[in-house]
């Protein structure tokens, strides 16, 4: 893989961050990491705030696991540009500065990982617990249209699409699957393609 990529790591994945995070520093790849929400965001959803103050609380979550992914040795910071080498973005100062997106609950840390994608021109690797998104029940490996596939947020493939990002889908709770896909190698995963 040449140049940077965005990694967002779900936060359904907080049991074996550290895995992920050994894969892609050991990738070499001026990887940016976006963290998600997770148990942090879940938090957020309980208090049940207005629409606004859920957003910027959302995105405090986010920056508490990206804080937390720093503990494994992943460097922070709150530049959004390709980093030297694997780093984990830091995401409400660049969020606050911009404001890009719509405070609603359809814009989750996917979609905020599409948006720093779509700054840095770079793809997206969106690690969940999945294999691949699926459509009726069976495994989508290669996604060309904007459906609206459960396992990720309401706004992201719309987003996705009308940016052109390239980005795929992986599982991360699969030993190894990170590094083989960063080394370029075929893994199951989905593939989102947006360019012709």
């Amino acid at each position: 893989m040449d140049g940077p990529v965005v990694v967002k790591i779900g936060g359904s994945l907080t049991d074996c961050a550290g895995g992920l995070v050994e894969e892609i520093l050991a990738s070499g790849l001026q990887a940016l990491v976006v963290p998600g929400g997770g148990g942090f965001a879940d938090g957020v959803r309980d208090l049940d705030p207005p629409p606004t103050a859920a957003h910027w609380m959302a995105v405090c979550a986010m920056e508490a696991y990206g804080w937390y992914l720093s503990s494994f040795g992943l460097p922070a910071t709150v530049e959004l540009a390709a980093p030297e080498g694997p780093a984990v973005l830091l995401p409400y100062v660049p969020l606050r500065e911009a404001d890009p997106l719509p405070h609603s609950w359809d814009v989750t840390s996917d979609t905020i990982a599409a948006w720093v994608a779509a700054r840095l021109d770079a793809p997206l690797i969106l690690v969940k617990s999945v294999d691949m998104l699926t459509r009726e029940g069976k495994g989508v490996p290669d996604a060309r249209e904007p459906f609206p596939f459960k396992e990720v947020d309401p706004c992201l493939m719309d987003y996705i699409f009308h940016h052109k990002i390239t980005a795929c889908v992986v599982n991360g709770r699969v030993s190894g699957r990170i590094s083989a896909l960063l080394a370029g190698e075929e893994v199951p995963c989905t593939r989102i393609h947006t360019r012709p």
